[in-house]
């Protein structure tokens, strides 16, 4: 299995999450067996921690798992599990909260992303991702800027892999007309975004102002889906110091519908490039 320690720590979760009510046995009571309280049984089955193979091993043991191929599988996903992934090297300058976002945006096999305020971080340009960082921490020096910027650069690399993900993404037309960097640096940025959009695995949408109020009023969010079939949608929602990574199918269903709905709405991706094009025309100096 691929996608990186993120989506092997939910998988493995979820294997442990199955087989712990199969077997009838409570967080409580698991969380007894490792050491551990009862809500960090939770964060394991959800893939929000890591994993420390004696405590697998603990776990397998009572629910039942005592030897097998099935056994030996699972404690090997979980020492894959615990391998980092390769923005630890950033964590300096990553929130804990971004960390698991980045890890799922690696491993999706479709992302769909709806942005009101800025360009979504995989389409930005080194200049404009600059400005962003500057604005949003104002005491950060140069070499830390830096470092910010080049994350959100490797992120991109995501969309030229082999196995990249197909990304559609919906603008609001705001965010292409606030200028950040001033007009040069909005116009390197737009038409950026009119290269990539001829890519065959990415789709740009805006949303123009003309539509007026639209589906998703409440603010940007991310919807992604993973190859994996033991994986569900998740949808994430970035707050000002943390964010929100929804699961459960009713969540993932009221976002679907709007971004479905958001699609519809928004100019339709053969008019994107126009669209962009009159977009730039129009800053001004």
């Amino acid at each position: 299995m691929t996608g990186g320690p993120t989506v092997l720590r939910i998988v493995l979760g979820a294997h442990l999450r199955r087989l712990r009510e199969s077997r009838g046995v409570t967080r409580e009571d698991a969380g007894w067996q490792i050491r551990a309280s009862e809500s960090k049984i939770s964060r394991m089955e959800l893939g929000r921690v890591g994993f420390k193979e004696r405590d697998v091993e603990d776990l397998l043991t009572l629910y039942g798992l005592e030897g097998g191929e099935e056994r030996d599988r699972l404690l090997a996903l979980a020492r894959s599990a615990n391998a980092p992934g390769w923005w630890h090297r950033y964590s300096d300058v990553l929130p804990s909260w971004f960390q698991p976002y980045i890890g799922l945006e690696a491993a999706a096999s479709l992302i769909r992303n709806y942005e009101v305020q800025f360009v979504p971080g995989l389409l930005q340009t080194p200049a404009y991702a600059r400005t962003l960082v500057r604005h949003g921490h104002t005491r950060a020096s140069d070499e830390e800027v830096e470092r910010r910027v080049d994350v959100r650069m490797a992120r991109k690399k995501v969309l030229t892999q082999p196995s990249a993900p197909q990304l559609w993404v919906v603008i609001d037309e705001a965010a292409l007309r606030r200028p950040m960097g001033g007009p040069a640096v909005m116009r390197e940025q737009i038409e950026f975004l009119v290269e990539s959009a001829a890519q065959p695995n990415i789709t740009i949408q805006v949303v123009p102002f003309r539509v007026g109020g639209h589906a998703a009023v409440g603010g940007a969010f991310s919807i992604l889906r993973f190859a994996e079939p033991e994986l569900p949608d998740v949808v994430y929602v970035e707050q000002l110091t943390s964010a929100l990574y929804l699961d459960k199918r009713d969540d993932i269903d009221q976002y679907a519908v709007a971004m479905e709905t958001l699609c519809i709405e928004a100019a339709q991706p053969e008019q994107t490039e126009a669209l962009l094009r009159r977009i730039a025309s129009e800053l001004n100096e």
